[in-house]
């Protein structure tokens, strides 16, 4: 990066490995995982360093745009990667003193919709499927009140006669 030179990568990915010549623009570490934000023949991408097998630096001039900014960038991966993450959508009423710890759970996945007269909240929370969410619900018991989507409920409902069978 400092020497402004395209590096060929060799990187095993989640579909196989390749090999690519890539700008490298930046580096980000993220809870000890170190990223490269690179520019390629198909625009920007992102690489785990740990599945980088090899790198050479060659004497081809690498070229960063003058506008790029590496918070930005990050931001947008990390943007990129939560939508991902964010497929599946549940409403679920709970008390308002628990929403702190519903936030500790699914982080940029939770958001308040509507504080309710009850002292309760009306919570949005998200997750890839409906089983994820469950999952991180059933320990809730009926301290939370699934709305909707059908699917978390059935889930839920599966859960928990998997567990009374076992404890019975």
């Amino acid at each position: 990066m400092i020497r402004r030179r395209k590096v060929t990568l060799s990187y095993s990915g989640v579909r196989g490995s390749s090999e690519r010549a890539v700008d490298p623009w930046g580096l980000v570490d993220k809870d000890e995982v170190w990223y490269l934000i690179a520019g390629t023949e198909h625009g920007q991408r992102t690489f785990r360093v740990d599945r980088i097998i090899e790198a050479a630096v060659t004497d081809v001039p690498a070229h960063r745009p003058d506008d790029f900014d590496l918070d930005a960038a990050w931001r947008d991966v990390v943007g990129v990667v939560e939508q991902k993450r964010s497929r599946t959508w549940a409403s679920v009423k709970i008390s308002a003193r628990y929403v702190p710890i519903l936030r500790d759970q699914f982080g940029v996945h939770c958001r308040v919709e509507q504080n309710l007269v009850d002292g309760r909240c009306l919570v949005a929370l998200a997750a890839p499927t409906a089983l994820d969410i469950a999952r991180n619900l059933a320990g809730w018991g009926a301290m939370v009140d699934v709305v909707e989507p059908e699917t978390v409920r059935e889930q839920l409902a599966r859960i928990g006669a998997e567990l009374a069978t076992q404890y019975a």
